[in-house]
């Protein structure tokens, strides 16, 4: 009589057989920038030879994880007032937030943002103008409270985008042409697919700055501990020509795991308060366009658990190869596509393995490195992408530090 074995004890002891290798603490202290000690003093300077116009200003914050990004816009904001302007706070943020205005004030809430924080209110709406249309058919939204001010001031940080490389990437010039766009914005920017965003994203912004609604912008730059370093005013005529050059200091700056190839990369957190996909590719080396390369090789990455922030928008999980059933279980899949529908990239918003445990997720991916012992298995575990100073190693990642094979 053939006896046929149950699914569930094939699975566990597929698993069973495989050891995780003792994991060692590691930190390290790379060479980079030291942080602001004053950022009250440093946004005062960077707005001293800015024209401020008085009347209403419409102060966009985005959504991004901005270390003490409150105390940035609290700043601007007193800086603003002392000026005799009159401030008030819009969210900049695409479709985040689930595309609703409450939704886009919670996600400031979270990263320290509120009204009495910040000294202004904050005025949320997901409606927008169509200020113009470019020659390739994309029409430029903007924020329709926003375009009531008598100005708009993008507060944003410079970095290397997640998804295409151009000369402006993450800053202030995409937050003029998406982040103000909100969800219709953000979906017209991206309907041309991420190849196209090297030149719809400069094009939209200069539409906006040729409204004379834009005077200037504030940009942040970071280290390489995700610190702000320094801060830079961009008047509106100097806006498109100066940011190129802070893209490529902050890609200087940029932290990135000390390895050329990993077999199995443990990400404890995902979320977008951390990076628009859940985790910086730039940092696990997995991207969701051809338009854009670079990092580490990994042959298989893992996220544990979504960070509280996050709300279970999954968007970027999609890169993975296994993530824990924890994971899974507050995966919102309603937001999830909502970022995929808006930003075109489907593979995002996939669901990869799911594993019943945090152990098993990370057995199951040393179990898929082919032709490899786990205890030979490059092993790198890190909290989220936003935190490479302390990482645990495997035996085999310590040796290939240790030797310079990391990189």
């Amino acid at each position: 009589m053939l006896v046929v074995e149950p699914l569930r004890e094939r699975f566990e002891r597929e698993l069973a057989v495989v050891t995780i290798p003792p994991l060692t603490l590691v930190e390290r202290t790379p060479a980079t920038p030291a942080p602001l000690a004053d950022i009250d003093a440093a946004v005062a300077e960077a707005m001293r030879g800015l024209d401020v116009p008085r009347g209403s200003i419409a102060l966009g914050v985005g959504s991004r994880g901005i270390a003490r990004i409150g105390t940035f816009v609290a700043a601007v904001v007193r800086e603003l007032r002392a000026r005799g302007a009159d401030p008030f706070i819009v969210p900049a943020m695409g479709s985040h937030g689930a595309s609703t205005a409450q939704g886009q004030v919670d996600v400031l809430a979270h990263l320290g943002v509120t009204e009495a924080s910040a000294g202004a209110p904050i005025r949320a709406t997901m409606e927008t103008v169509v200020v113009a249309t470019l020659p390739n058919g994309v029409p430029v939204h903007v924020d329709a409270i926003a375009m009531t001010a008598d100005a708009i001031v993008p507060l944003n940080r410079i970095k290397p985008h997640t998804s295409f490389r151009g000369e402006y990437e993450s800053g202030v010039v995409k937050m003029l042409a998406v982040g103000f766009g909100k969800q219709d914005g953000a979906r017209a920017i991206h309907s041309h697919g991420w190849g196209g965003m090297r030149a719809t994203v400069p094009a939209a912004a200069s539409a906006l700055l040729a409204t004379g609604k834009v005077p200037f912008g504030i940009a942040i730059l970071e280290n390489a501990n995700e610190e702000p370093c320094r801060v830079v005013g961009l008047p509106g005529a100097e806006m498109l020509a100066r940011e190129p050059a802070l893209l490529e200091e902050a890609k200087r700056n940029l932290a990135r795991l000390p390895f050329e190839k990993i077999d199995v990369l443990v990400v404890d957190r995902v979320g977008k308060n951390i990076s628009g996909g859940g985790a910086d590719p730039n940092v696990t080396g997995r991207y969701p366009s051809e338009y854009i390369s670079g990092g580490p090789a990994v042959t298989r990455l893992v996220y544990l658990a979504f960070t509280d922030e996050a709300d279970g928008n999954g968007n970027g999980v999609g890169l993975a190869d296994v993530v824990s059933a924890e994971l899974a279980a507050r995966y919102d899949p309603l937001s999830t596509y909502l970022n995929a529908l808006t930003t075109t990239a489907a593979g995002n918003a996939r669901l990869p393995m799911v594993m019943p445990t945090h152990e098993l997720a990370i057995k199951a991916a040393l179990r898929m490195c082919p032709d490899l012992a786990p205890e030979e298995a490059i092993v790198v575990r890190i909290s989220d992408t936003l935190h490479l100073n302390r990482m645990w190693l495997s035996p085999a990642a310590l040796r290939a530090l240790r030797d310079g094979a990391g990189g």
